[in-house]
């Protein structure tokens, strides 16, 4: 039998082994992909915070003569390049996630494009990443890559409540009818949520924590940055206490209460922590623990909206 007549067969063997039902393979894979997209915020932040963002000063390589770190580089260059590190294992499980959806690639469209959209992130996150190391820790480009972070964030998110049919055309879960006021207050939440993001960045940049001690900074007023950025974080938290109001006056159960008493507790945690770096110098350490607040309220944020809208009407 020739090389050519085989082929198929061994594609049509491997794929009938896939699933053909979203099972917990899928689902496992969707968490992962949150999980791993959170902690890239994390070991992102631990970069910047560390002083290590020029760890690995050229781009692909870490080094001109070295796609790795080498011992010459330190500390820095071990945090810089398992950052870069990390990314290659998000790849391998969007890979393994589109793997997995072949045979449901036409019937799950939402998921299989929701996992493409995930992999196909990973090398403009590179090239972000490449020109924030040429540009020498550029505080826009800084910035735009912990944006692009944040809106992948929001897609694993979709992805995670899509694979467990709670959201999507492909639901299977019943959710309970919600007051009329809900879902555009939780959509007023997700986008205030982003804007505070967006906000906190500008503030970021202006900012102590470059990256490096040389880098350049943005020259905007930290201090009235700061309260700007606070401003819609405010819509947010009274957004979170009216989506509360709302489940427990009309007693709803299921998991649009489990996320709005989530997006409050996360809310609250980022305020606690927004407040306490602002009267404490900003230490580095509670600037990270922001930076994953952040991320958890991003997909807080994104679960009560998304939740909200595919929710009957009261």
């Amino acid at each position: 039998m020739s090389t050519a007549s085989r082929t198929p067969r061994i594609v049509s063997g491997f794929t009938s082994r896939l699933p053909v039902t979203v099972d917990n393979r899928i689902r496992r894979l969707a968490v992962l992909s949150l999980i791993g997209q959170i902690v890239l915020v994390v070991t992102g932040g631990a970069v910047r915070l560390t002083a290590s963002g020029l760890g690995c000063p050229t781009w692909p390589r870490c080094t001109e003569g070295s796609l790795a770190t080498t011992p010459e580089m330190g500390f820095h260059g071990i945090i810089e390049f398992g950052n870069r590190l990390l990314t290659f294992a998000l790849a391998a499980v969007a890979v393994m996630m589109l793997v997995y959806l072949w045979n449901l690639r036409k019937e799950r469209r939402d998921l299989f494009l929701l996992a493409l959209g995930l992999l196909a992130s990973i090398p403009a996150q590179a090239v972000i990443g490449g020109i924030t190391v040429l540009t020498q820790l550029n505080p826009w480009v800084v910035g735009l890559h912990f944006l692009v972070s944040m809106a992948l964030v929001v897609l694993a998110t979709l992805l995670v409540n899509r694979a467990y049919g709670r959201t999507g055309k492909a639901r299977t879960v019943q959710l309970p009818a919600l007051p009329g006021a809900a879902r555009p207050v939780m959509t007023a939440v997700a986008f205030f949520s982003a804007v505070a993001v967006c906000l906190g960045v500008v503030v970021t940049g202006a900012g102590p924590h470059a990256g490096d001690a040389n880098a350049p900074r943005n020259d905007l007023d930290w201090d009235l940055f700061a309260h700007i950025h606070a401003m819609p974080a405010y819509l947010v938290t009274a957004g979170a206490l009216f989506g509360v109001f709302l489940v427990l006056r009309g007693r709803i159960p299921g998991p649009f209460r489990s996320a709005v008493f989530m997006l409050l507790g996360v809310t609250v945690l980022q305020a606690i922590i927004g407040f306490t770096q602002y009267y404490n110098g900003i230490p580095a350490l509670l600037v990270g623990a922001h930076m994953l607040a952040a991320a958890l309220l991003m997909s807080a944020a994104t679960n009560a909206a998304d939740l909200a809208r595919y929710s009957p009407v009261k």
